[in-house]
């Protein structure tokens, strides 16, 4: 039986451990690192300016997934949106239905709070999440575009020079915006 539940303080070194699990997953055991884990959980997660929150998936008691989201206010209807920044369950949890434990409480958690939808992203690459996310009803918001600004752009910008930091870009209409 999967439980979930807000994960706190105390719950720093599941987290960290999950972080790892997840890097691993993700990039390999090149770029894995438990203490880079341990550190980056210490300095961010339920400290004052981080405004992200992670529930736990918990099988007997034991973490086996994770989701991280934050409240986003304005929403339509006066509401406010739960965004989804990840979800991961264990390789060996998978098919047990951590995920969507993970999701219905994500649900649950909005309408606690006043939220009319719950958002995320995928990427398009990633085959086995996209039709999980289709298995549990979810529809794929077409009029949406995702924007990234990231590395030297990211500094470049913040300098206040976006446009020397990227170059020209083609804009929505596909028409270059120089």
């Amino acid at each position: 039986m999967i439980s979930t539940r807000l994960a706190t303080p105390d719950d720093a070194a599941v987290l960290a451990e999950l972080f790892y699990r997840i890097d691993l997953h993700y990039f390999g055991p090149a770029r894995a690192s438990r203490e880079a884990s341990a550190r980056y959980a210490a300095a961010n997660l339920f400290q004052p300016h981080c405004g992200v929150r992670v529930m736990l998936a918990e099988r007997n008691r034991e973490a086996v997934g994770l989701a991280t989201f934050a409240l986003l206010y304005p929403a339509p209807d006066y509401g406010g949106q739960v965004f989804m920044k990840d979800l991961f369950t264990l390789p060996e949890a998978r098919g047990c239905g951590a995920g969507k434990a993970l999701l219905q409480a994500l649900a649950r958690h909005a309408l606690v709070h006043g939220c009319t939808r719950l958002d995320w992203t995928a990427e398009r690459g990633n085959a086995e999440a996209v039709a999980f996310y289709h298995r549990q009803g979810a529809s794929i918001v077409e009029d949406k575009i995702y924007y990234r600004i990231d590395g030297a752009a990211l500094t470049r910008f913040a300098a206040g020079d976006l446009c020397q930091a990227i170059g020209s870009r083609p804009s929505a209409d596909g028409k270059k915006d120089t």
